[in-house]
């Protein structure tokens, strides 16, 4: 997506159906330090965002030596960007968390973000109570990772955003750590949101169909995702699901700008609920061997049998409905191989081309959505 303009032309005919759309990318990242080895520079996350023309909230990666330091590099090149970036300051809560809070938000941060993975800590973490407090008060969003590996999250986040209705707690990566049940709990909680930052289609679709959209924000995760390639799932996703065009255009910038700016959320409408999903058993069967593929993918495994399987699945004639789209599944796994990430360097540990397999599993569950051409 990144490089590709046959690629972008699948942002771009997603924006058509949402006249006025602006991305606001809710979860980007700056840092050269993180143990995981993806490494990203201020020039390199501008590119990113330059592609899907995007503005981004951006905070430090995993520092394990602190974060004063990198949370100053990170404001210094949101004040670089005119604008484009909004930095965030991030916090351990073992190392002074409201002392760093408050210099960094002095220093012009405007909101924080936590990792209870990397810090391996819970959001019940006494030292936690006066940042909460700090937070509801200055009316800030806080940006929490909400992958796996982290126990009793959810819970502890109805009980924060219960106790400080003035804090916007931000639930990263689609909440997957407690969406079974949580979405249950967003109506009665307002100032409870998740981002989109997360590639499986079920669960994106899960989030945009069952949790009001005015609680969702679009988000890449940058440079783990990219914001092009990731603002073509989100508005497929939502479009599929039912979303009108207001509520997309409040899911992909509206309402982070309305929290960035310290204003009331706006509401966007209840949940569509179990929204009419596809259920085209051919689909499906491209659908199960591309989530096969990502699988043995994102483990460093060439799933070359699986994707075979996948090309044989959108092998069905022209007679067929979503012809279209079988036909643009089939070009996306032929040409995964040229993909071109460009931007930020990642570690060679997954296999190639995988965020094509992604877009193609995408176009496997958003059949009603438009498709552009496909290239030559």
């Amino acid at each position: 997506m990144q490089s590709d303009p046959a690629l972008l032309t699948l942002l771009d005919r997603a924006r058509e159906e949402v006249p006025g759309v602006e991305i606001y990318d809710a979860h980007t990242h700056l840092g050269d330090k993180d143990p995981d080895g993806f490494r990203c520079t201020g020039p390199e996350l501008l590119e990113l965002l330059g592609r899907a023309d995007a503005r981004g909230v951006v905070f430090p990666m995993h520092e394990p030596d602190g974060y004063p330091p990198a949370n100053d590099m990170v404001i210094a090149e949101a004040e670089a960007s005119d604008g484009r970036l909004v930095p965030f300051c991030r916090l351990d809560p073992e190392d002074g968390p409201l002392a760093e809070a408050e210099r960094a938000l002095d220093a012009g941060a405007r909101g924080i973000k936590l990792h209870p993975r990397a810090e391996r800590f819970a959001l019940d973490h006494p030292a936690l109570r006066d940042v909460f407090a700090l937070a509801d008060e200055r009316r800030l969003p806080v940006l929490v990772h909400a992958g796996r590996g982290i126990p009793a999250l959810g819970r502890h986040s109805v009980e924060a955003t219960g106790r400080h209705p003035g804090m916007r707690l931000i639930l990263a990566h689609a909440g997957i750590s407690d969406l079974s049940w949580i979405w249950q709990e967003a109506p009665s909680h307002p100032n409870l949101f998740f981002d989109t930052s997360w590639w499986a289609p079920t669960d994106l679709q899960g989030l945009l169909a069952l949790v009001p959209p005015g609680q969702v924000l679009f988000a890449s995760d940058a440079p783990y995702g990219a914001t092009a390639m990731s603002a073509t799932w989100a508005i497929r996703h939502a479009l599929q699901v039912g979303l009108t065009p207001d509520q997309v255009r409040s899911v992909m910038g509206g309402q982070l700008t309305r929290l960035l700016d310290g204003e009331d959320p706006i509401d966007a409408g209840p949940a569509r609920g179990p929204a009419p999903l596809p259920t085209d058993p051919l689909l499906d069967r491209a659908h199960t061997f591309l989530v096969a593929s990502l699988g043995q993918g994102f483990v460093g495994h060439e799933p070359a049998e699986t994707l075979a399987l996948a090309r044989l699945a959108c092998d069905v004639g022209d007679g067929v409905p979503h012809a279209e789209v079988f036909r643009w599944i089939d070009w996306l796994i032929e040409n995964r191989a040229l993909y071109d990430p460009g931007g930020p360097e990642r570690p060679a540990r997954f296999a190639s081309g995988l965020p094509l397999i992604v877009l193609a599993s995408v176009l496997a569950r958003t059949p009603d959505v438009p498709l552009p051409p496909l290239p030559d």
